[in-house]
């Protein structure tokens, strides 16, 4: 279930036909998703743009996470691997897949892959290292254009938002005559502010009709989320800054509120080839901004949709959003 087959839209802009960061030409989605027995609920998520190095930056709300290979970015102005989500203790084993991969590929003598983590410990044995590089290589090898897994698969597994079941998500928006496409790792927020097209719903379900989650850290709200924005938009990086800022405004539309206990980032590329870039001009960004925000808003809210009730290590569950009692909270049943 996506917020739109409930009726229910962000926004104003249309989305691509997919309403997926692979509506954006080009850019490929690969996922490795890791169940095993009664504790392993991990894996790993890919981004792959059609060609490297590409225009990129990112932005940080809150730190409390990581992301390799973001000083590079950000002195260089390029994204130079593909963007690869994981859980927190696993980035270590993704990142040598990713630098395995450029030098087979004759890219490099040398790389600082993109990895972002969530941390996954509530649902997932997160110190047992069971990511492992195969199964980056694996998402590599899987990466295709299409529609796009959402929920429970890849980085997301094991992930919790908002009180719910959380994930992967994604969604897009069209903007004079370009595609603006997000994908998010949803790891954060607290129940009571969750919101959906501007309905406090996290406070009219409450946790009495959907058990909270076992607390994770000591802040209601702890946690993280990763957004990838990506856009055929021709951009340079300061301007590719701008839009990894504006997917921040998409977290809060939706109550996240960069939690001291919280790692929010955002990362943004251009897929328009660096060597005849005519960048837009700075009066007709707006547009790209507002797109941007709405599609973080709606990715979030479909990563809650799409997962499933879940039950991992040491027995803890988390459950799902329902469709049915979204709509409800929303006025719409």
């Amino acid at each position: 279930m996506r917020l739109r087959e409930l009726g229910i839209t962000i926004g104003d802009l249309d989305p691509g036909a997919l309403n997926a960061i692979t509506d954006v030409p080009g850019v490929r989605v690969g996922h490795t998703t890791i169940v095993e027995g009664d504790d392993v609920r991990t894996g790993v998520t890919v981004v792959v743009p059609p060609s490297l190095p590409a225009f990129a930056a990112p932005f940080r709300l809150n730190g409390n996470g990581e992301i390799t290979g973001l000083q590079w970015m950000e002195e260089s102005g390029f994204l130079t691997t593909p963007i690869a989500l994981t859980n927190t203790h696993a980035i270590g084993a993704v990142h040598e897949a990713l630098v395995a991969a450029a030098v087979a590929g004759d890219r490099s003598t040398w790389s600082l892959p993109v990895v972002g983590e969530t941390w996954d410990g509530v649902l997932n044995d997160v110190n047992g290292f069971h990511v492992r590089p195969e199964h980056a290589r694996a998402a590599l090898e899987s990466a295709a254009d299409g529609a796009v897994a959402e929920g429970n698969v890849g980085g997301g597994t094991g992930m919790i938002c908002h009180g719910f079941k959380g994930g992967i998500g994604t969604a897009s928006r069209i903007v004079d005559g370009r595609t603006v496409g997000v994908l998010v790792q949803t790891n954060h927020g607290a129940r009571r502010r969750l919101t959906v097209a501007g309905v406090p719903v996290g406070r009219i379900i409450g946790p009495e009709r959907v058990p909270l989650p076992p607390r994770r850290g000591t802040t209601e709200g702890a946690g993280s989320i990763v957004a990838v924005v990506a856009t055929d938009a021709p951009l340079l990086p300061h301007h590719c800054r701008a839009l990894a800022l504006r997917s921040m405004l998409g977290v809060g539309r939706t109550g996240g509120a960069g939690e001291h206990s919280s790692g929010d980032f955002g990362l943004a590329l251009s897929t328009q080839p660096a060597d005849r870039l005519e960048p837009v001009p700075p009066e007709r960004l707006d547009p790209l901004f507002y797109a941007v925000i709405e599609a973080t808003e709606e990715a979030i809210v479909n990563s809650l949709l799409a997962a499933e009730t879940m039950t991992g290590r040491g027995g803890a569950t988390v459950h799902a959003l329902e469709a049915g009692l979204l709509k409800e909270a929303m006025g719409l049943s």
